[in-house]
């Protein structure tokens, strides 16, 4: 007989999905080691131009990972030392950490208060003489209002990258994210939609200019073997990721499909708890890398989906300004509300393709329990 008591649900099964594609990875690990090519090479070039066209731009260069993807992007349309860059206050650190790494200034806006995204009217009381960019950041797979974002770019004269890490084929008014901007940067970590099996990155751009200097950049500066024309870095995707990857991305939009029809279950069995649940504004294609709700009492609530067999996760338990390494800025909690006052809220719950609807009834059932004591945010 089952028991629900005793179901375990993952908070990503990478097991389960490799499970599915084994036979045709298999094959493709093996024909990389059976050739010898390991490091960039033709396998990193067929997954470019597969890249390239599914986002829809006109150049892909794959790179070592999502962190070196920003930093060679942010050099490549000419930011560095002491330039502002605008970067969201609810994210990852790579995205501000890349700034910083190319000798150049994150200066943070607050989010939005029910899309998490870059809040774009906080903005351009932010632009100073020396701003030169924005990072606008596709959080947990939903698109930030890029129209917006665009509009500032342009009245400014800054240049836009796009941090498309956990937004793999997510739109913004039927356009893919990742060709809005002077460039884009995205991540293949292995938790990610679209994952490889180690770290990678890659940078589209539809400037072949641009995609000329980062691939200048990542390749030690060299146009050719032995010919160095500026100072770059050893920045390259394994031959072995871009094969895993190529496999995958024909399985992507097919992943996509789940994962939107598992956060169409959440919001069904979750509709009348209360909790603020995922959202997107008309017209944008939310691709759930992450489904994140808010609820008080977080860690509370958290213990008793562990305890049930249900794996969380906390993205992001401090927003970037109040990180240690920015303490000298001496933020405070009024210069970014938003970001701070969910803080303490954020969950991730489980979301991956494979999820079942036995596994996300298991989830919501545990969690209607957690919050009947008032534990909504």
């Amino acid at each position: 007989m089952y028991n629900r008591d005793a179901m375990h649900v993952p908070f990503v099964d990478l097991k389960a999905q490799y499970a599915s594609l084994k036979s045709e990875l298999d094959e493709a690990i093996l024909k990389v080691v059976s050739e010898t090519a390991f490091v960039s090479g033709k396998y990193a070039m067929a997954f470019e131009k597969s890249f390239a066209e599914y986002i829809g731009a006109g150049h892909c260069v794959a790179v070592a990972n999502g962190t070196d993807a920003i930093e060679i992007a942010l050099q490549a349309i000419g930011i560095g030392p002491y330039d502002e860059v605008i970067v969201p206050a609810n994210t990852f650190f790579a995205t501000a950490e890349a700034v910083s790494n190319v000798g150049a200034v994150p200066v943070f806006v607050d989010c939005e208060p029910d899309f998490y995204n870059i809040d774009p009217a906080k903005i351009e009381e932010k632009i100073t003489a020396r701003t030169r960019a924005i990072i606008p950041v596709h959080l947990y797979g939903l698109s930030a209002e890029m129209d917006a974002v665009i509009t500032i770019a342009r009245k400014h004269g800054l240049k836009v990258l796009e941090d498309c890490a956990q937004a793999h084929g997510a739109t913004y008014k039927g356009q893919t994210v990742g060709t809005f901007g002077d460039a884009a940067s995205f991540s293949f970590y292995p938790g990610k939609n679209l994952g490889a099996y180690g770290d990678a990155g890659a940078i589209v751009t539809n400037s072949g200019e641009v995609a000329e200097q980062c691939r200048l950049i990542a390749n030690h500066g060299q146009a050719a073997k032995y010919c160095h024309t500026l100072t770059g870095r050893n920045s390259r995707m394994d031959g072995i990721q871009a094969a895993v990857l190529s496999v995958k991305l024909s399985c992507l939009d097919s992943w996509l499909d789940s994962r939107q029809r598992n956060a169409a279950l959440y919001k069904e069995l979750l509709a009348d708890t209360g909790i603020p649940l995922p959202t997107a504004p008309d017209g944008l294609g939310h691709t759930y890398h992450l489904y994140v709700i808010r609820v008080k009492d977080r860690e509370t609530v958290a213990a008793k989906l562990n305890e049930s067999g249900v794996d969380t996760g906390l993205h992001y338990p401090t927003a970037l300004p109040f990180l240690e390494v920015y303490s000298g800025e001496s933020h405070k909690p009024s210069d970014f509300p938003v970001a701070h006052s969910q803080m303490g809220e954020l969950l991730s719950l489980p979301m991956y393709a494979e999820l079942t609807e036995e596994m996300i009834g298991h989830v919501c059932e545990v969690l209607k329990s957690a919050v009947t004591r008032g534990t909504a945010a």
